[in-house]
């Protein structure tokens, strides 16, 4: 599914040190890898390297179709990035959803009683926990009647009660069960326990261990 060798992120200074990787991994098909470290140690830099948002070197295939073969939107679609806060540059939550049918059946699957008057809220008015859940929403309808092949999840209930998490780890789990990949940045190893199959572990911006 998602094969990734030797990924590296250069910083910013001239000796062309590397602050990521080299880093390699496999993630197959309705599988959950967990990517477990301190804060800092480099798990969204790796997510937001896969994206092809950041500068970075290495090979990063899809089903076999390397990603240097692949338009960045169309590639985006396919390795579904969502960052643990997620960007709004509209006012209202309506205008960030093109399928306002699939969004909306997604928002009902995570507890929202009336979907469609959503729509009609304005960022400014949601909390943490609304946006982290509406963001899946939207990031997940992008492309209804299909969806991602591979989601990149950087802690995405860090903000949601007992019950919002259930309900977006049911998702998840339906996500899985038709064949999608997950990649799970995680600090809550309850989480970890319930939903990935594997883990693999960051220190300095380096794997270090997997289990």
């Amino acid at each position: 599914m998602l094969q990734v060798e030797n990924l590296q992120r250069p910083d910013d200074l001239p000796s062309g040190q590397y602050v990521l990787g080299p880093i390699s991994f496999r993630i197959e098909r309705g599988e959950c890898l967990a990517l477990t470290g301190t804060s800092g140690a480099g798990k969204s830099l790796l997510l937001r390297a896969l994206v092809d948002l950041d500068p970075n070197r290495g090979e990063v295939t899809l089903g076999g179709v390397p990603r240097a073969e692949v338009p960045a939107i169309t590639w985006r679609r396919r390795v579904a990035y969502f960052p643990a806060e997620p960007g709004w540059w509209l006012d209202h939550v309506g205008d960030h959803i093109p399928d306002r049918p699939g969004a909306c059946e997604i928002l009902a699957q995570l507890g929202f009683a009336d979907p469609d008057d959503v729509m009609s809220w304005p960022i400014s008015r949601l909390s943490s926990g609304e946006r982290q859940r509406i963001a899946l929403a939207r990031g997940l309808s992008c492309d209804m009647p299909g969806a991602p092949k591979v989601l990149l999840l950087d802690e995405p209930t860090s903000a949601l009660d007992t019950d919002s998490c259930a309900l977006v780890e049911a998702l998840l789990q339906r996500h899985l069960d038709k064949g999608a990949a997950i990649l799970l940045v995680s600090h809550d190893p309850a989480q970890v326990a319930r939903l990935a199959q594997r883990s693999l572990h960051m220190v300095g911006g380096k794997l270090v261990g997997t289990a």
